[in-house]
C-alpha cells in the first residue's frame, strides 16, 4: 500500500480502515514516463493495469473515494477504469471532482455511486480522436470506427443521463465543458460539494413545519372536542340536579375535562 500524501499526482491512500482514496491528478495513460537510462517506460499509476492491482487490496465493505482532475488520455485504459469501479464489490464508492473530469475522466467518473463537483470545477464531454497515417481507403476506416466507438462510449454516459441520446450526442459534437450545475441538470452529476448541509437544513425545516402543522391540528382537534364534550355534559346534568349551585357545577365540570384530558387522541 502507497501512501504518497505529500505528491498525490496519482496514488492510492489509506485513509482510515474502513476508506480508501484514489487520486487521479493526470492524464490516464497505459505507459508512464520514459526512462532513457533502463530504455523502458515506467510503470502508469493511472493505467487500468494499476487500477485493478490496487482494487485487489481494497476489502469489500470498504468505501473508495475517487479524486479526479485529469485532462483525460487514453479511451481503453479509461473504459477499463470504469468498468472495474462498477464491477468491484464494496460498500460505497464516492467521487469528487477537485479540478477538472475533461474527456475519458468524465466517463470515470460514472462509475461512482455519488458524483460530488466542487464548486468551480467542469466537466468536458466530446468525441473521441486519434492519430493515424495510412493511405485513403485505411483513413476512411478508421473514420467509421470512430463512429462505432463513439456510440459505445456514448452509452456509458446514457446509463445516467437525463438528456436523450440525440441531445449528448449534440453536446459530444460541440465540445461541451459543463458547470457543476449543468452537469447536475444533465444527470453527469449528483451533487455540488458544500451544498449538501443547505439541503439538510431544508429538509429539517420541511420536516419541523410538518410537525408543527400536525400539532396544530391536534389542538385544533381537541378544542372541538372540548367544546362537545362541555355542550353533552351540560345537556346530560339529571333534572334533580337543576337546582344545585354553580359552584358545585363547575366542579363537576371540572372533574369531566379531568378526565377528558388523560384521554389520547
Amino acid at each position: 500500500m502507497q501512501n504518497r500524501e505529500a505528491q498525490a499526482h496519482y496514488c492510492l491512500m489509506q485513509k482510515d480502515d474502513n476508506t480508501y482514496q484514489f487520486y487521479i491528478y493526470d492524464d490516464i495513460s497505459e505507459y508512464g514516463k520514459f526512462d532513457w537510462s533502463t530504455w523502458s517506460f515506467e510503470e502508469s499509476e493511472t493505467s487500468a493495469k494499476y487500477f485493478k492491482d490496487r482494487l485487489e487490496e481494497i476489502p469489500e465493505n470498504s468505501t473508495i473515494e475517487l479524486h479526479i482532475n485529469s485532462n483525460g488520455g487514453s479511451v481503453k485504459e479509461g473504459v477499463a477504469i470504469y468498468n472495474q469501479l462498477k464491477q468491484k464489490k464494496c460498500k460505497e464508492i464516492v467521487a469528487y471532482v477537485d479540478g477538472v473530469a475533461y474527456s475519458i475522466a468524465s466517463v470515470i467518473l460514472q462509475a461512482a455511486d455519488r458524483r460530488i463537483m466542487g464548486v468551480g470545477t467542469s466537466l468536458l464531454i466530446h468525441n473521441m480522436w486519434c492519430t493515424v497515417s495510412g493511405n485513403a481507403e485505411q483513413l476512411r476506416k478508421v473514420a467509421d470506427d470512430l463512429d462505432v466507438l463513439m456510440e459505445s462510449n456514448r452509452s456509458i454516459y446514457m446509463q445516467r443521463a437525463t438528456i436523450s441520446e440525440g441531445e449528448l450526442k449534440e453536446l459530444m459534437d460541440a465540445e461541451t465543458y459543463l458547470t457543476p450545475q449543468q452537469a447536475i441538470e444533465k444527470g453527469f452529476a449528483d451533487e455540488i460539494a458544500g451544498e449538501e448541509d443547505e439541503g439538510s437544513t431544508k429538509e429539517l425545516m420541511e420536516q419541523m413545519q410538518k410537525r408543527i402543522s400536525m400539532l396544530q391540528q391536534k389542538m385544533q382537534e381537541e378544542k372541538s372536542y372540548k367544546e362537545e364534550l362541555k355542550t353533552f355534559v351540560q345537556n346530560a346534568v339529571p333534572q334533580q340536579d337543576a337546582g344545585a349551585t354553580e359552584e358545585c357545577k363547575n366542579a363537576r365540570m371540572a372533574e369531566l375535562f379531568a378526565q377528558a384530558a388523560k384521554i389520547k387522541m
